[in-house]
This record gives C-alpha cells, structure tokens and sequence, in this order.
C-alpha cells in the first residue's frame, strides 16, 4: 500500500500534464584531493556546480573564476570548462540537467531511465547519487522558457557560458543542496522521492536566480527594458479583453511581476494594472452604446472577470455606474 502511494504521488509531482518537463540527467557528489581533476569536461546538458568546501579555480569557457565554499556556477551545455583545485580539497555537488521539447523524447528518456539509473557524468572519487528513471523527469515550464529559450539571439545573457549564483537565492540552493547530500546518506523510507522534491525545489530557487539575473542585465542595457515594455504592451492591447492578469503580461516577456511593473510605469506613466483598466473601461464604453448588449454581457465582453467588479470598477473610473453612463449618452 505504501509503495503504491508513493507511486501516486511521484505521477502527480513529476508527470503533470500541459507542461514542458526538464530533465535531471545525474546528480554527483565528489570529493576530491588532486591539484586538478581529469582533462577538460564538456557535457550536452546544463550543470550546476555547488561547492561545499575548499577552493577552486573554473576555467569555464576560456574564463577563469575563483570558486570558494558555498559558491554556486551553472555552465551552460557544450561548454568546456577544467576546474583546478586550490586547497587541497574539494567537496562538491554537481547536478546535470537538460530539457525535452518533444513527447517522443520523452518516452525515449522515461523507457531508458527505466532500464538504470541515469548516472552522473564526470569521474569521481566521491559517491554518485542514482537517478531512477521514473523519477527523472520534472514538470517546470518556466524554467525551461527561460533558461534554455532564452529571449532573443543577441541577448548579452544567452552568450555567457556559465553565471555565478549570488544573493538570496545562493545561500538558498546551498541549503537545499546540503539536505539533498544529507538525504541521500540516509537509508530512510522514500529517500528517492524526497531527493527528487528537494531536487524540484533547488531547480525553481535557480529558475529565480537567473531571473533576477536577466532582469539585472536589463537594468544595465535599459535599451532592452524598452523593447520588452513595448513586446508586453502589444500583447496587452491584443488581449485586454480575455481577462489578462499583470502577471501574466510580465510572464509574456520573462519578467518578474514586480519589475514589469516597474518598468512598464517608468516607459508610459501608468502603471500596467491602470492600463489594463483603461482599455477595458475604454472599450465597456464604446460597448455601452449599443441599448441592445446587456450590462453583465458587457463586463465579460470588456475582460472584467464579473459584472460586481465591473460595476465597482467602472463607477471608480467614470464617476457614474454602467447604466447611468448608457442613459446619459444615449
């Protein structure tokens, strides 16, 4: 019965339908004394790189960066990159992780997970930590969107072969990436599962980081914040009327709800929720005129998700209901 239940929950947290699932490819935790690791590594999927203790030189890419404990660096796939250890030890954990864009894929991926466990990637004198195949598999559109589309080919972000994690969000991953090592050590009941929980968490926490870090880069190229203020705006004009949330306008350009808003106010002094109203108010009405359309229909009609707020929001607007707005014009 227990089995069966964790079956269940594994269908509901992994195989949720409707969107777009990454893949966990390995997940590796080494400890290492040499003055360097093997020859120079290059993997088909993302890896991230959490070092728990000591000091590392990365050469990421034809870059160098100094890695101390606690750091955190995504490489981006096909990347060569050495790492060079500089204190006579190394403890880290590096998680391998991809993407599938195609149903085909993705039976591909579960039959062969199936069949073993997806084993990390690189050597190692450390254990590795097993990815069962039936659990391989994490529903996270966002992420995907994000960090594997990117925004545009000349995005500065999309060229740079590796980010360093920073603020908040690191010492967040740190965290979780301690409890994931601490869990996999265990012999506890549904060790795999929970790994895989933790795993899910670790991979929204970076889908935030590197958010902020895109929105970042914006604040440095503003030409940028324009051009997706402008992207986000024509979608709002295109679909006031179907009960478009702010949110979901900043999600059409990868943004945070809290800097679209920002930004959106600093480009045409309104802010995005009072553009939304405006055009939904403009077009109730236009719609007002017509003696034939009911009220309730109209508020639907405008994009309001009720005729009560319709109504609040309308005589916030124009000083007057819906009806006394029709009586008076007609």
């Amino acid at each position: 019965m227990a089995n069966k239940l964790l079956s269940a929950i594994e269908d509901d947290v992994f195989l949720s339908e409707g969107s777009v699932p990454i893949v966990i490819e390995g997940l590796e935790h080494s400890y290492d004394t040499k003055d360097s690791l093997p020859d120079d590594s290059m993997h088909n999927s993302h890896e991230l790189l959490y070092l728990r203790e000591g000091k590392i030189e990365a050469v990421i890419g034809g870059e160098t960066v100094q890695l101390t404990k606690g750091s955190v660096v995504v490489i981006r796939p096909l990347v060569r990159h050495k790492l060079i250890i500089k204190s006579g030890k190394a403890d880290m954990l590096n998680l391998y992780f991809g993407f599938v864009h195609d149903t085909t894929d993705l039976k591909l991926t579960k039959e062969t997970g199936n069949s073993k466990s997806v084993q990390a990637k690189t050597n190692s004198a450390g254990p590795s930590v097993s990815i069962p195949g039936s659990l391989a598999k994490i529903s996270l559109e966002s992420f995907l969107k994000f960090a594997d589309l990117g925004i545009t080919e000349d995005n500065e972000m999309t060229r740079l072969p590796f980010f360093v994690i920073k603020g908040n969000e690191k010492k967040e991953i740190n965290q979780l990436a301690e409890r994931i090592v601490t869990e996999n050590a265990e012999n506890r009941y549904a060790k795999d599962l929970m790994v895989h929980t933790l795993t899910v968490e670790l991979m929204i926490i970076l889908s935030r980081a590197l958010r902020g870090e895109w929105e970042e880069n914006l604040r440095v190229k503003n030409g940028k914040a324009k051009e997706l203020v402008a992207i986000a705006k024509q979608f709002m004009d295109e679909n006031f009327d179907q009960g478009i949330t702010v949110s979901e306008a900043a999600a059409y350009v990868f943004l945070s709800q809290g800097y679209f808003t920002r930004a959106f106010r600093d480009e045409t002094g309104i802010s995005p929720m009072n553009y939304l109203m405006k055009k939904r108010i403009a077009k109730a009405c236009a719609l007002l005129q017509n003696n034939e359309i009911k009220v309730s229909a109209i508020s639907l009609q405008s994009g309001f998700s009720s005729p009560q707020r319709f109504n609040v929001a309308f005589r916030k607007q124009m000083g007057m209901t819906p009806m006394e707005y029709r009586k008076k014009y007609l």
